[in-house]
């Protein structure tokens, strides 16, 4: 679900401010999405970065440089040919986040999502709020673990997002943990 189709401010607040307080200093941030609103680069500019790209998809293909700290993708699906050129650009301590399905929609999606990922990724955790599902996938960051207070409590102008939502996001109903045990990488 992108933000166009979305009118809530959680699915911006969450989407943008999960990856970006959980890795220790991003500074090149990639946003990707066939549809990105103001309301997710406004959301983006209440952080300290150096360098904000939005784009499509080619964005992605058409770069050579690894520089990028994290990407976020908004409403696209993540298959393997995407996921090889983002691992090609991403940083060693890089952070992925994209919209998942949920488990209760679709298991198996969130399931092979999860699985396609961790190929790449150290860390595969699926975080949910309100009817959205959304994975973070990071090389090197834990996003309760490392989660960056600094910035998290201090973000201007919020309607949904907090600390306490951020490390809540990541709990599941023992039903569904252990289901996606062994698949999450927590």
């Amino acid at each position: 679900m992108s933000s166009s189709h979305n009118n809530n401010y959680a699915f911006n607040e969450m989407i943008v401010h999960i990856p970006l307080c959980s890795h220790k200093q991003p500074k090149h941030v990639l946003i990707v999405g066939n549809t990105i609103d103001e309301n997710i680069k406004k959301e983006v500019l209440k952080h300290s970065l150096e360098n904000i790209e939005y784009g499509n998809n080619e964005i992605i293909t058409k770069r050579n440089k690894k520089d990028i700290d994290v990407v976020i993708v908004t409403d696209n699906n993540i298959d393997s040919q995407l996921l090889a050129n983002i691992n090609r650009i991403i940083k060693n301590d890089g952070i992925l986040c994209f919209i998942s399905s949920t488990y209760d929609q679709n298991s198996t999606k969130l399931q092979d999502d999860l699985k396609l990922v961790g190929d790449k990724f150290w860390i595969t955790m699926p975080f949910r709020f309100e009817s959205n599902t959304c994975i973070l996938a990071s090389k090197k960051y834990h996003p309760v673990s490392d989660i960056i207070l600094q910035v998290s409590d201090l973000l201007p102008n919020l309607n949904y997002y907090s600390s306490a939502i951020h490390t809540s996001s990541f709990i599941f109903p023992v039903n569904i943990h252990k289901a996606l045990n062994g698949i999450a990488k927590r």
